[in-house]
């Protein structure tokens, strides 16, 4: 058989395999088409993702502060669903119509056999009418999913913060691939700061259904299922007893407070008012309530603990102190003369009262303005900046709920910016030099300052979460938070915490909060306000020889220090030493001195 005959059979059987191939196709692809559909559309799979349920919150003694509750959340399989009942579905979960409509347009592609959710936290009632009519209400259905509940006789809607649908653009930002439209998500507080340890990780439930899509049975008998596993639990700092109190004594105000162990930078407890129910979130939320919410001109969404950004008063003059003996422009034992006012240019400056020449203690003590006027101008605004950045401000501290500010920190370059080269007035120290002008702090940088002095220089990262504990694999993940020690002279310290003590125990600004029990120590400031009633401040700490609490308290609009903001931090820091027994405050306890 020669070269060409071979060839020749060659291509033959070639030619005939590709014809019985090519006949072989057409007669599946379309003679056999629709009898093979219709076994295909006999076994389905739907596949049902589980959402776990979220971790727990505890308090500092194991209480649990934020748990989970089981609802019914009503969902919509696109591809399954008659879109003829969309009005008849609307009056079930009581949506609207176009409110559905929307949510089932963003589900493309594959996503139109997943289930979308279209409300949570649906009636017995109206799981019923799903039950009786499921196969009349095609691509209908619900899921049991949980919910966050709130078993506490206090708010704390900012520690906690809410979860809340991903928004799209979240959703198209995320690479992990976790999430899917209608996840719930951390939106604020430690829900969010700790989202990815809280959600736990997705299951999924594959199940056989019809061709009407109605279920028939697990697929491969369950053994493909993959099971949820429920979120990591945190351990607060939180002390719910105090945490009550605090709001308690702040119900009708608008402003700040926290409490921390200067020890160990834990969060005792942390109040912003106007706060608001976190129950709004959780479930179904009223769009009209939330819509409140988010415009309300009282800003209850607005954490003043960590996000206010106004100038402290005299709450600054321990800063002032420290830097100047920092710096060696005066010394623990050095005096000023402070006559009863300051004249700066054409500018006169008046102070409280006239108390000629004194050391910086007794500044402390009798809050001196005129003092702190002539150390500003002594400091010069490069040691006035340097040496309060050494105590946290102009930065964030780190506390563990999001979107906290660093305040505004004057130094050289800023001026410069602001006012041209050279072309700013030393003046502005003046200012500077009694917590006012451009200078804007934040509660919880006021109290991790305050725990910085009465712990001699231990700067302490403030914190919420303790611990993480996964119960599934019971494994423990301990959290570490940064520490450093402020490089100044013991004597330096002793000299602002002696100003401090004098203030509440001697013939200081503060005297109306001196406790016969414990030693308090602090330091009042009322802050100027172009814009309405001056801000009532006080910082301290308890007791003054061994320090378990330090305290910042910022009354917004509230007027003096001593009159309003003192009284509040002096109960709280008894409530917290007597182990939330005793009960000192008094609304009417108001001090005369102006400051």
């Amino acid at each position: 058989m020669n070269r060409d005959t071979k060839l020749y059979i060659a291509l033959s059987v070639l030619l005939l395999a590709s014809l019985v191939l090519i006949v072989r196709l057409a007669q599946l692809q379309v003679v056999e088409q629709k009898e093979y559909g219709k076994e295909s559309d006999k076994n389905s799979i739907k596949k049902i993702t589980e959402i776990p349920a979220r971790g727990l919150i505890f308090d500092r003694t194991g209480k649990v502060i934020v748990d989970n509750r089981p609802a019914y959340t009503l969902t919509i399989t696109p591809f399954q669903f008659d879109k003829t009942l969309i009005d008849e579905v609307a009056a079930l979960a009581d949506v609207d119509v176009d409110y559905i409509k929307q949510e089932l347009s963003k589900a493309k592609g594959t996503n139109r056999f997943n289930p979308v959710i279209i409300k949570r936290d649906i009636d017995f009632k109206t799981v019923s009418v799903i039950e009786e009519n499921r196969d009349r209400l095609k691509g209908v259905g619900y899921q049991v999913q949980s919910l966050r509940t709130y078993p506490n006789k206090f708010r704390a809607s900012h520690i906690f913060g809410y979860n809340s649908e991903i928004s799209e653009k979240s959703l198209s930002a995320s690479t992990e691939g976790y999430y899917r439209q209608g996840d719930l998500v951390g939106t604020a507080g430690i829900e969010r700061t700790y989202e990815k340890q809280l959600r736990g990780e997705k299951g999924s439930r594959l199940i056989n259904v019809d061709v009407n899509g109605k279920e028939v049975g697990q697929y491969n008998d369950g053994n493909s299922d993959v099971k949820p596993v429920n979120g990591s639990d945190l351990y607060t700092t939180i002390d719910s007893d105090l945490q009550e109190y605090a709001e308690k004594l702040f119900s009708n105000r608008r402003g700040a407070i926290i409490a921390v162990d200067p020890r160990t930078g834990e969060v005792l407890c942390l109040v912003s008012k106007p706060d608001f129910d976190l129950n709004v979130f959780s479930g179904a939320p009223d769009a009209k309530e939330v819509n409140y919410l988010f415009n309300n001109p009282d800003k209850p969404l607005f954490n003043r603990v960590t996000q206010t950004k106004y100038p402290p008063g005299s709450t600054w003059k321990m800063m002032m102190a420290l830097a100047g003996l920092g710096s060696k422009k005066i010394t623990t034992t050095s005096t000023i003369s402070c006559p009863g006012s300051f004249t700066f240019g054409n500018r006169s400056f008046e102070d409280h009262g006239s108390y000629g020449a004194i050391s910086v203690t007794r500044a402390l003590e009798v809050s001196s303005n005129v003092f702190f006027y002539k150390l500003g101008l002594m400091l010069g605004i490069r040691d006035y900046h340097d040496y309060s950045e050494m105590f946290g401000f102009g930065n964030r501290t780190g506390i563990d709920l999001p979107n906290e500010t660093r305040g505004l920190l004057p130094s050289e370059d800023y001026f410069n910016k602001v006012y041209g080269v050279n072309k700013w007035s030393q003046g502005l120290l003046v200012s500077l030099g009694i917590g006012q002008g451009e200078l804007g702090v934040s509660p919880v940088q006021m109290v991790s300052y305050t725990s910085a002095i009465c712990m001699d220089g231990l700067y302490i990262q403030p914190h919420i979460v303790r611990r993480i504990y996964n119960s599934s694999s019971n494994q423990e993940y301990p959290l570490e938070f940064k520490k450093k020690q402020i490089d100044l002279q013991q004597n330096y310290f002793d000299a602002v915490k002696k100003g401090m003590f004098l203030v509440v125990n001697g013939n200081g600004t503060a005297k109306n909060i001196k406790n016969s029990d414990y030693l308090l120590a602090g330091k009042t400031g009322t802050a100027q306000n172009t814009k309405g009633a001056n801000h009532s401040w006080f910082v301290g700490y308890a007791p003054y020889d061994n320090p378990k609490i330090a305290i910042c308290v910022l009354g917004e609009n509230a007027g003096w220090g001593a009159q309003v903001a003192a009284p509040i931090a002096g109960a709280i820091m008894v409530r917290f030493l007597s182990g939330n027994t005793v009960d000192v405050f008094n609304e009417n306890n108001s001090s005369e001195a102006y400051d």
